[in-house]
């Protein structure tokens, strides 16, 4: 009999924006609420992880910016994240995009998963500079537990402190695959 594989969404399904973030040099998550949680034993060896988060900034300058997905909200791991971008000069409601996908290499509190991911990050209205990431070898194997509940996240960093340099995340889809 053939195997039959599945794949599905995780739930909480969202239908609106997260809230804008804005004047903070700190890492912040920019996901919608309520959070994405994994349950314990949810990752099991092999399951495959995919991860996609979009949405839209606007700055003045050419402020860096930090983008990333991370397992246990931002001050958990990050499973892939950008070094500090420097953004185009004065932009408004640019969009993004970032992908990421992973295997489950192993479980239990020392578990790993591998994976790596490209951000699409608008330039213009109409044009994306594409970077992949993480940006070493040795940051696409991170360890996770998967023994206790978890979030999946989406952590955003500014380099410069300015109201006018915002970032909306309106969509995080994660999806299982197994």
């Amino acid at each position: 009999m053939p195997a039959q594989w599945w794949a599905a969404p995780q739930p909480p399904l969202h239908v609106a924006s997260g809230t804008s973030y804005n004047t903070s040099v700190t890492l912040t998550d920019v996901s919608r609420a309520p959070q994405k949680q994994f349950a314990a034993a949810q990752l099991t060896e092999g399951t495959e992880l995919e991860l996609v988060a979009q949405g839209f900034f606007s700055n003045t300058g050419t402020p860096t910016l930090l983008l990333g997905f991370y397992y246990g909200g931002v001050a958990g791991v990050a499973l892939g994240a950008t070094s500090a971008i420097t953004t185009t000069t004065t932009l408004t409601g640019v969009p993004w995009i970032m992908r990421w996908s992973g295997r489950v290499r192993s479980t239990g509190t020392s578990g790993s998963i591998l994976g790596q991911g490209v951000l699409y990050l608008g330039t213009a209205l109409t044009a994306f500079t594409v970077r992949p990431f993480p940006e070493t070898l040795a940051a696409r194997t991170v360890t996770i537990d998967t023994t206790i509940v978890k979030t999946i996240t989406v952590g955003a960093q500014w380099g410069t402190n300015s109201a006018s340099n915002t970032l909306t995340c309106e969509d995080l889809s994660v999806r299982l695959w197994s």
